[in-house]
């Protein structure tokens, strides 16, 4: 055997340094909430559970979810920590599908509080991408995780808006937002997005769907809108347990879809889904 790589955090095939759980215990098919909270709300809609499991600011939960295996990792907040879970998943997986389920502040008019935005891709505004790939490069869904989010979204009806998102290193500054005895360099950003037709900002789908891809994974990301920047209003309540609700049950459908779309193309013998390949289950 060869000696293991020094720079390496924890050698191949082990537990996993930071998400605590090892080869076998994630299903192919994942959500990727940020909220370690929301992992349980996730799990209680699971038929059984196999696996619970929580360490720092990471859940996960494994189970099946109307007879498909699925499991949900919490990521925390931010591009860095999306770098962290990512790259441990991918250590024990085998190309898995994934799907972040998170919250957001709407940019665009017509979109209220509680809808849902499923991203065809991300502004990088976050750095940690950069030490990946070019500044330049794109994050962008997957096409046929947008096409089962849409679907999934479509058959439980909630209202959902499909689009480029942005992807910003920070809540307050980072977003435009003033803050008390600071001071903001771009005071106009959300506005300054909003004129280039981004539909939302959050932080971190953008890292997610650059080192999916990078790691040869499907990917996709649907966030509800838990505040609207242009009347300042936040969801509480009812209105946010709702829209938290349209997320994770739009999510879990999307992954049924995914999995519809494998066993259409595995009958096909396609690498690729296309439309003529849809049977209506």
């Amino acid at each position: 055997m060869p000696d293991a790589d020094a720079r390496v955090a924890v050698p191949a095939g082990d537990v996993q340094y930071h998400i605590g759980v090892g080869p076998g215990d994630l299903a192919q098919y994942i959500l990727l909430p940020g909220d370690q909270d929301r992992v349980e709300v996730v799990a209680s809609h699971f038929d059984t559970v196999e696996l619970r499991h929580r360490h720092r600011e990471f859940a996960t939960a494994t189970g099946t979810y109307r007879g498909l295996r699925v499991s949900c990792v919490s990521t925390g907040i931010g591009a860095d920590n999306v770098e962290i879970v990512l790259s441990e998943i991918l250590a024990i997986t085998d190309r898995p599908t994934i799907i972040r389920i998170g919250s957001s502040g709407a940019l665009q008019p017509g979109m209220e509080v509680g809808d849902l935005v499923i991203s065809t891709g991300s502004l990088r505004l976050e750095t940690t991408t950069n030490w990946f790939v070019h500044e330049g490069y794109p994050a962008v869904a997957h096409y046929e995780a947008v096409l089962a989010l849409e679907e999934a979204a479509t058959r439980l009806g909630h209202r959902h808006h499909v689009g480029l998102t942005a992807t910003a290193p920070g809540f307050y500054g980072a977003q435009g937002r003033p803050i008390p005895h600071l001071p903001i360099r771009y005071p106009d950003l959300a506005e300054e997005m909003a004129r280039q037709g981004i539909l939302n900002f959050e932080m971190e789908a953008s890292a997610l769907l650059v080192l999916a891809g990078l790691g040869g994974s499907r990917a996709g990301v649907v966030c509800a809108v838990y505040a609207n920047r242009r009347t300042g209003e936040f969801a509480e309540g009812d209105a946010r347990t709702r829209a938290e609700a349209a997320v994770v049950e739009t999510g879990l459908e999307s992954l049924v879809v995914l999995a519809e779309l494998d066993r259409q193309k595995q009958s096909a013998g396609a690498v690729h889904w296309r439309p003529s390949l849809w049977t209506p289950s």
